[in-house]
């Protein structure tokens, strides 16, 4: 049979399933790629599948934006954490993930041949969906310390732009945007009737005293501000599947229509562990981050030893740090080097839309404080080896 052609030529593939099967073919590897968490979810997300299974008619399809017990839970939520209240103007549609809310969005929103500003470097499963619903990422770079530059967002914005994308904390730099930096953009995005798109999956994951903003939070935003939030983080829920969006009422219909056609609703035993999720003791995520705050120095003081190799910013947010290596070699290519000869994974920055060097992301939240250790060592082995040869 002739191979058929489709949109799906123009998306880029995803790169973590290339980079796990260069690991699978190099045994003993130690990951620094994937974005996840080492630990579990709390008992008190496996107590509530009880609840699920005590109910017959679970087994049945339930509301298409999410159980009413977890809605009212996290508008519960969003009002004590991210100063959203949940009102007339605006509501929550529980979804399959955050990436799966980002979808929805585009979806609702667009028309093919629209317009969607990402700030580089961008998440690539961002640049993916737009590529899917047949409109086109402008990129903007960020500064020097991966900081929003304005301006330069303001000065992209034509006929067919339908939303502006932030992510803080910031996949794949760990940048963490101040308040007024994301107010700036939310009246841009007011100004000329455009959306701001926040993605927050990394809400709780800030260090040295940062703390994390909410746009949804600005008076006046609830219509034209869509925020999503993910259980994937800071729950240890990655193969669970929930996330949530905030969108503005006037988007309901259209949001609904995306998800009912794509999954009609999120499942439901996850919906009810989520639930759960939010019954647990603030000692759990503090605990948490607290170890991870503690990686993430360890992180760092290894890095520093390349100064002058590589250019590396202390990035407060997520659980990240975007290095860029003074090499001419392709980053792909030494990714490949590093796991094939010193058993270590790390993502290239072609990736997340960054070609103008060799960018590597390094993630540090799916490991343990001696295997992060070993994993940090071997990188910084490998780039004085690899780079300086």
């Amino acid at each position: 049979m002739e191979s058929l052609t489709s949109r799906m030529q123009a998306v880029q593939s995803p790169i973590i399933p290339v980079v796990g099967e260069l690991i699978k073919n190099s045994p003993g590897t130690i990951s620094l790629g994937q974005g996840v968490v080492s630990y579990n979810p709390p008992h008190e997300a496996i107590e509530f599948l009880a609840k699920f299974l005590a109910e017959p008619a679970n087994n049945l399809y339930k509301s298409v934006e999410g159980i009413p017990p977890l809605l009212t839970a996290l508008a519960g939520k969003l009002q004590t954490f991210n100063g959203i209240e949940i009102k007339e103007e605006n509501c929550i549609v529980v979804t399959a993930g955050s990436n799966m809310g980002f979808m929805n969005t585009i979806l609702a929103i667009t028309n093919p041949g629209d317009e969607i500003i990402l700030n580089t470097p961008y998440y690539f499963n961002h640049e993916m969906a737009i590529a899917m619903a047949g409109c086109r990422a402008v990129l903007v770079a960020t500064d020097e310390n991966y900081q929003l530059r304005k301006e330069a967002i303001a000065q992209a914005i034509t006929p067919k732009t339908r939303a502006v994308v932030t992510i803080s904390p910031n996949n794949p730099t760990g940048a963490v945007y101040s308040e007024a930096a994301l107010r700036q953009v939310n009246q841009i995005c007011a100004n000329h009737s455009i959306y701001h798109i926040s993605d927050e999956a990394y809400e709780y994951f800030t260090y040295n005293g940062v703390k994390h903003v909410s746009p949804g939070s600005f008076g006046n935003s609830s219509e034209y501000t869509i925020s999503l939030y993910s259980f994937s983080k800071a729950y240890g829920f990655a193969s669970w599947r929930i996330g949530y969006m905030v969108i503005p009422q006037h988007l309901l219909v259209a949001v609904k229509k995306v998800q009912d056609t794509i999954l009609i609703c999120p499942p439901v035993i996850s919906q009810y562990a989520a639930l759960g999720a939010l019954q647990a003791k603030e000692d759990y995520l503090k605990s948490h981050i607290e170890a991870i705050a503690q990686v993430r120095q360890l992180v760092l003081d290894s890095l520093n030893r390349l100064q002058g190799l590589c250019s590396i910013i202390p990035a407060n947010g997520a659980f990240y740090f975007f290095l860029k290596v003074h090499t001419q070699m392709d980053a792909f290519e030494l990714v490949k080097q590093l796991i094939q000869e010193h058993k270590v994974a790390v993502i290239p920055g072609t990736t997340f839309g960054i070609d103008d060097g060799c960018y590597l992301r390094v993630a540090y939240g799916a490991l343990q404080k001696e295997t992060a250790k070993e994993g940090i060592e071997r990188l910084v082995q490998g780039l004085e080896t690899i780079v300086r040869s």
